[in-house]
């Protein structure tokens, strides 16, 4: 029986000379950032506690850059979208229980928005281990219980000898359809203890490709191929698999109306005429996707908000393309294709027969004006003049990054991404904080590009430590704060379904002086000015916080 090694990491004669002098003072935390460096990681994010020291001290012997952040949830959040951007594995150190538990919101978000992070916290030392009541710091019965339902894979390493192929495994499962999260656990004594085993210097994590199977692409095609009305609805798969030349290829030629979710935002050109945009939360465009024969719904589980709460009845048939296993079929029944989404909107751009539609166009015109009239009715002007100025000032290619605050909620819908891959939020698990944190992991990926946070004055509280690591680093960041004087959007909420409110109002700062005090420069705005104002603060140097005091209003909902 022959074997082929061809594919396998091959060493070069330095490498292989080296192999038998591994340089002394290495401990087990070499192993981990060499793993690291072999994976091809270049930035790693986290925090240092006591039982992790092992990893710190061999960041300092290796050539990878390490953002260190105030506050591990916020480590959390800026891995995140340091994935998201790069697409890439972003490692995020932690230590053990507060330090580890710390960052379990962040990595729920990672989750829901299939961001590859990967999560490298210390563990008490080796005998502590089983859950006996020994009594070290930060023991827990079972770490890894805490994070197990929300990351997609948890490695446990016992020697060191064990931890390049655990890093390996870990970094695999995250890279692969759907990304996500995962959870690697190392003992202090591993971490610290002295090796003397080679240097890692070849290391091979391919993720699995997850196509099609040919006989759904098919059908799917068949269906679409022959439908009277069909219309596609793009997800965040379609982001994250860079599909979005694959999507608008395939509209094209079936000449089918393409709405993005929220999580999808730039998947397709706003412009577009086959564009029905981002208005999932209003009725007219639920009517007209379940008005469709044929519903292609790609890399998107139709959750809550993209099933405009769970009010969407499709009538026709449902094709659900979805690297997520468990979401297929999830909320309606469909030709359900388990398949990355570039794989398999590449096979059906193939298999599909051109469709002409004369009428495509003017249907999406119809839906947007009557949606147009819909919000205008409402006098709803401040919170469209602030959502264009803030398109105004914002450069085509650079991110932005929306924590769960009432403008977010607009841009949601109403916000041109222009680009695919440049808008995220946290409305995948929709905790606080998001926004700032996660600015930085992406001008932490890009230092070239400008980056954008939007957050509330309640979910800025979050992240003000965050100030400092902007200016430690002098990351290319605006934060732009909407100060309403509370939770915003639980006002609003609260006051529709009881009348009065509890625990939604806020005394805080002065925002521009605490900024300052970080020595980062802030102002103060108007909506008048916001467009001038965060146009300087963008394109100058360094990190920048503009305050507008605005009280904004949510627009009518049409699923109660």
């Amino acid at each position: 029986m022959s074997h082929d090694h061809d594919d396998r990491p091959q060493l070069t004669a330095a490498q292989a000379a080296a192999v038998l002098n591994p340089p002394a003072g290495r401990n087990g935390g070499d192993l981990v950032v060499e793993s690291l460096q072999g994976l091809g990681a270049t930035t790693v994010f986290g925090l240092p506690g006591q039982h992790a020291l092992g990893m710190f001290d061999a960041l300092r012997r290796s050539s990878l850059r390490y953002v260190g952040l105030r506050v591990e949830n916020n480590a959390g959040f800026a891995a995140d979208a340091y994935g998201r951007i790069t697409g890439e594995v972003a490692p995020l150190l932690l230590s053990t229980g507060p330090g580890a538990l710390t960052s379990l919101a962040a990595l729920q978000e990672a989750a829901a928005a299939s961001a590859p992070v990967l999560a490298i916290s210390s563990q008490i030392p080796t005998a502590g281990l089983g859950g006996g009541r020994h009594g070290y710091l930060h023991e827990l019965r079972d770490q890894q219980a805490s994070v197990r339902d929300i990351v997609k894979s948890v490695h446990t390493v016992r020697a060191a000898s064990q931890i390049p192929s655990a890093i390996a495994a870990a970094w695999e499962s995250a890279l692969t359809a759907p990304h996500g999260p995962v959870w690697v656990e190392i003992p202090q004594d591993v971490l610290l203890a002295e090796t003397t085993l080679p240097v890692v210097s070849a290391m091979d994590a391919t993720p699995r490709e997850l196509y099609p199977r040919p006989e759904l692409t098919i059908a799917a095609a068949h269906l679409l191929s022959n439908a009277e009305r069909p219309v596609i609805i793009a997800g965040g798969g379609v982001v994250r698999s860079d599909a979005s030349g694959k999507l608008r290829a395939l509209a094209e030629k079936i000449e089918a109306p393409v709405v993005t979710t929220f999580g999808g935002k730039g998947a397709f050109p706003w412009e577009h005429p086959l564009s029905l945009r981002s208005w999932l939360e209003d009725r007219h465009t639920t009517d007209f996707l379940e008005d469709a024969d044929v519903l292609l719904v790609v890399g998107s589980g139709l959750g809550e908000l993209s099933s405009n709460y769970h009010t969407f009845r499709p009538r026709g048939r449902v094709i659900q393309i979805e690297a997520d296993a468990g979401k297929l079929e999830s909320n309606h029944p469909a030709l359900g294709i388990h398949s990355d989404a570039r794989e398999a909107l590449s096979d059906l751009l193939e298999a599909v027969e051109r469709r002409q539609d004369a009428g495509a166009a003017e249907r999406v015109v119809t839906v947007l004006e009557k949606v147009r009239a819909r919000i205008d009715a409402q006098e709803l002007t401040l919170e469209q003049q602030v959502l264009d100025a803030v398109r105004e000032a914002l450069p085509d290619g650079s991110p932005s990054f929306w924590d769960m605050t009432i403008l977010a909620y607009w841009a949601w819908s109403a916000f041109d991404a222009r680009r695919p891959n440049t808008m995220h939020s946290a409305q995948g698990a929709g905790g606080l904080g998001y926004g700032f944190p996660a600015a930085i992991g992406a001008a932490s990926a890009d230092p070239t590009t400008p980056v954008l946070a939007v957050s509330g004055d309640g979910g800025a509280m979050y992240s003000i430590a965050e100030l400092a690591t902007a200016r430690q680093y002098d990351l290319p960041l605006t934060w732009l704060i909407v100060d309403d004087g509370g939770y915003g959007i639980l006002r609003e909420y609260m006051t529709g379904a009881f009348g009065e409110t509890t625990g939604t109002e806020l005394s805080r700062p002065d925002f521009v002086a605490l900024a300052e005090s970080f020595g980062v420069p802030a102002l103060r705005t108007t909506p008048e000015s916001l467009a001038a104002d965060l146009g300087k603060a963008l394109a100058a140097p360094g990190p920048s916080v503009v305050v507008l005091p605005a009280l904004l209003r949510m627009f009518e909902p049409t699923h109660l």
